[in-house]
């Protein structure tokens, strides 16, 4: 009789321990939530947070046109086709500096893409002139770091597509001059020095005067991005640079094997370089599912209308999209997520090491679709309190935040300094395309 009263005593006992102890997680969740807040807040006081990649003033551009040199940014969210970004939303998102990509076209002529390039470099000079007391244009990291002290955001620039430069280095020294911080070397198009992830290749990687362009942006102080080319090209840049590189916005290959992302043997060579893999949140880099799924999507786009002779409603638009429609209503898109996203950033810092990852979100840059959780520029303190429920340090959050690209800045201009005495190179005739001669 006393053992089954002591049994039974032990088994209330038990439970009414794991119900308090229930009972104080569920009340302690909401501090935990407070705490990582907390913890974000103090990181990002102490270090300037930099995103790698936004397409703002392309965005810009295409919608608002001669209206986006004077227009109100303040507050963009409520536009019938909202930003990802405005200042607004940058405070609150607490951002420190950020590479603004001057992305053009890449199936443009070369001499319009260097105009619109320079239109676009402009543009990104005016946030700071129109916009003084939030924006300032910086190009080192001790002027990011001065200018996060005094509560500004500092502009970079990024030259996202070496087809930009029109094969001539003079361009390149041009950009340099303005202010620009990186060039990626290629977009999506193989140009006739470098080859693309996205394009059939052409070259095996760099030619001679594509290796030329990485030593003369290790002479003047601008990052070689490595995010749009392929394998053998990010290969050849980490062969020939002196400097660190730079992903502006890419994931991790062993995740979602898009050819825009990076291996795991490239992740060791990035880190052997001191370079940084800022991680994109662009859904079909990030998600193996959702890329299978756009591709779908596209191979049935093209089934239902395919000009000029294929395709099942040939001729007929509206019944195209009507079936279209269908199709998707059949076939939603997978769901992508802040998780997935900082899954690809555990793995670059398993593979390569903390000090070789960075933020490259992609921004005002690829529609609407976003993963959840990353809807625009105000949650980047939840994706830093997403690393930190996993287990990382404030240091290293810190170094994911900002920290690992300033020293890879603070790296470039070592290696500027150190190639001061050398001289401009010079572009060889045959590197450019012919241009028909003009009347005199």
């Amino acid at each position: 009789m006393q053992d089954n009263w002591s049994r039974t005593t032990k088994r209330k006992s038990l439970r009414l321990s794991l119900l308090l102890a229930a009972a104080t997680l569920v009340a302690a969740t909401p501090a935990l939530a407070q705490d990582y807040a907390a913890r974000v807040a103090r990181v990002l006081k102490a270090t300037p947070l930099i995103d790698g990649h936004n397409d703002w003033p392309e965005a810009l551009r295409e919608r608002e046109g001669d209206a986006r040199w004077t227009m109100d940014l303040t507050d963009l969210s409520a536009r019938p086709e909202p930003y990802n970004t405005d200042i607004n939303r940058l405070r609150r998102g607490m951002v420190g500096a950020q590479f603004w990509s001057v992305w053009v076209s890449p199936d443009l002529p070369g001499l319009e893409q260097v105009e619109q390039t320079l239109e676009q470099i402009d543009l990104v000079r005016s946030l700071a002139a129109r916009s003084p007391q939030t924006f300032t244009i910086v190009r080192t990291a001790d002027e990011v770091r001065r200018a996060h002290k005094a509560g500004r955001i500092g502009c970079l620039i990024g030259v996202e597509g070496g087809g930009q430069i029109d094969a001539d280095l003079s361009v390149l020294r041009t950009y340099a001059a303005l202010g620009a911080g990186y060039l990626t070397l290629t977009h999506s198009r193989t140009i006739e020095w470098a080859d693309s992830a996205t394009d059939d290749p052409k070259h095996g990687g760099l030619t001679d005067f594509g290796r030329q362009v990485v030593r003369e942006l290790n002479r003047l102080g601008v990052l070689v991005d490595l995010s749009h080319v392929n394998e053998d090209t990010m290969r050849d840049a980490l062969e020939v640079t002196r400097a660190p590189v730079i992903y502006s916005h890419s994931g991790a290959r062993a995740i979602n094997d898009h050819p825009r992302n990076v291996s795991d043997a490239t992740l060791k060579l990035v880190a052997a370089n001191g370079g940084v893999v800022m991680v994109d949140y662009a859904p079909g880099y990030v998600s193996d599912a959702y890329r299978r799924w756009s591709a779908d999507a596209a191979a049935e786009k093209t089934r239902l209308n395919a000009p000029p002779y294929g395709g099942l409603d040939i001729g007929q638009p509206e019944k195209a999209a009507a079936d279209y429609a269908a199709w998707l209503a059949q076939h939603p898109a997978p769901q992508v997520t802040l998780a997935q996203v900082a899954d690809h950033i555990d793995h670059v810092a398993r593979v390569a090491g903390v000090d070789h990852v960075g933020i490259g979100s992609d921004y005002d840059g690829v529609g609407s679709t976003l993963p959840a959780g990353l809807g625009d520029v105000t949650t980047y303190p939840a994706l830093l309190a997403e690393m930190m429920r996993r287990g990382w340090s404030d240091k290293d959050v810190a170094k994911l935040a900002g920290g690992n690209v300033l020293r890879v800045m603070a790296a470039a201009e070592k290696v500027k300094t150190q190639l001061a005495g050398e001289l401009p190179a010079s572009t060889p005739i045959t590197s450019r395309a012919v241009r028909p001669a003009t009347n005199r």
